[in-house]
């Protein structure tokens, strides 16, 4: 698939500070951006893992006045959001301190949609065109290297009412800062170090390889692979690595910024719909479906999937060779990682009809290079399932 003769716009609106100990700039940019009493919203993985109390004693070192919200959710709710929204509001928040990976982020991006609207529920700004005023100031910090939420205009917020994921998208919603200090993912476990990586390969596969993808787009994409492939297991296995979790961290940020002006595709249509109806952890669920997707999507995407190859540092004699090197390199690294069969998941393979057609609904399966219907969405979850 060539682009390059294809217009595009390409916007990033968020300021990057990036490096080991960058975390010590957070009132530095606080006061640059002209917030004085921010709303710290994180979950109770971040508090219990002691960073919450790095970052607020960061402030009270500075004598900002903050409140903290630690309510999120895995997946979050909209209850949360409205919740965050209220305890803003209540304290008279001007601005937004996300701590944590992409639930804390994304809760505190459709906070400042509400608080921006003076709105009382977030379903009122579904989509993409609803969210119409800018949102307060957002500094994000984020302590997971997956989903690049940082660095990207949506949040993907669960209706409780009808137990799906509902994308709140605005470039209104980017963060204004993105504080991304590598230490501050040492303490990930291996299991969330390894589900969070996989979910940041799925972005830049997808963005690389989605029917919208543009130049730049594509070289963030390729690069981020390049990262997250070859320090992946070095972060697993070698929780302390400062390197590797660096790359993490930088290849997770690069794929964000890439699916944010191109798109994700079918293995995000699944996984978003297992994350509403079942709760399941998003990167996970990505995990399990980024290679079977990918192999199903093959011969649509020949020459994508064997640049992907290359980027992973796979030699190979033609382009069909080089792609299905880069399907098995990913189901192998799921593996290496130990990351969970679909199977092993606890989901009723009676719901496998309203999976397929959840996801055959979502806004993302037009960005899939191979055509997916219903019946498409339901073989590919059948294969996962069978899968030992």
């Amino acid at each position: 698939m060539n682009n390059l003769t294809l217009p595009f716009t390409f916007t990033l609106p968020t300021k990057i500070v990036y490096g080991p100990k960058c975390i010590i700039s957070l009132v530095d940019e606080l006061k640059l951006q002209g917030g004085k009493r921010p709303i710290v919203i994180t979950d109770k993985g971040v508090k219990n893992a002691g960073i919450l109390d790095k970052i607020t004693s960061i402030l009270e070192q500075g004598n900002i006045n903050y409140i903290v919200y630690d309510g999120v959710e895995p997946n979050p709710k909209d209850v949360n959001v409205e919740e965050g929204a209220r305890i803003a509001r209540e304290f008279s928040a001007d601005s937004i301190i996300a701590v944590g990976g992409g639930s804390p982020i994304d809760c505190a991006k459709s906070v400042g949609v509400l608080m921006a609207h003076n709105g009382d529920k977030i379903k009122k700004y579904e989509g993409k065109t609803a969210a119409t005023k800018p949102s307060p100031l957002l500094i994000a910090i984020p302590t997971t290297a997956g989903t690049g939420s940082e660095l990207t205009f949506s949040s993907v917020i669960t209706d409780t009412k009808n137990n799906y994921k509902m994308t709140v998208k605005s470039q209104y919603t980017a963060p204004k800062v993105a504080i991304c200090d590598p230490e501050l993912t040492l303490s990930l476990p291996p299991q969330i170090t390894a589900s969070t990586g996989i979910d940041a390969l799925t972005h830049a596969i997808e963005a690389y390889t989605a029917t919208c993808a543009e130049p730049i787009s594509d070289a963030l994409a390729l690069y981020a692979i390049e990262l997250i492939y070859n320090n992946l297991i070095i972060a697993v296995n070698e929780g302390s690595n400062i390197e590797a979790r660096s790359a993490m961290l930088l290849g997770s940020m690069l794929a964000g910024i890439a699916f944010s002006h191109s798109d994700v595709a079918s293995v995000h249509c699944i996984a978003e719909s297992l994350g509403g109806v079942y709760d399941l952890p998003h990167g996970v669920c990505n995990a399990i479906f980024l290679p079977y997707v990918m192999e199903y999507n093959m011969e649509y995407s020949v020459e994508r999937y064997a640049r992907i190859a290359k980027a992973m540092g796979f030699n190979f004699d033609n382009e069909l060779e080089g792609a299905k090197k880069a399907v098995e390199a990913v189901k192998k690294l799921a593996k290496d990682v130990n990351l969970p069969l679909f199977s092993d998941l606890g989901v009723n393979v009676n719901d496998f009809e309203k999976l397929a057609e959840m996801s055959a609904k979502n806004i993302s399966t037009e960005s899939n290079p191979r055509p997916m219907s219903k019946e498409d969405y339901l073989t590919v979850i059948q294969t996962a399932y069978s899968q030992k």
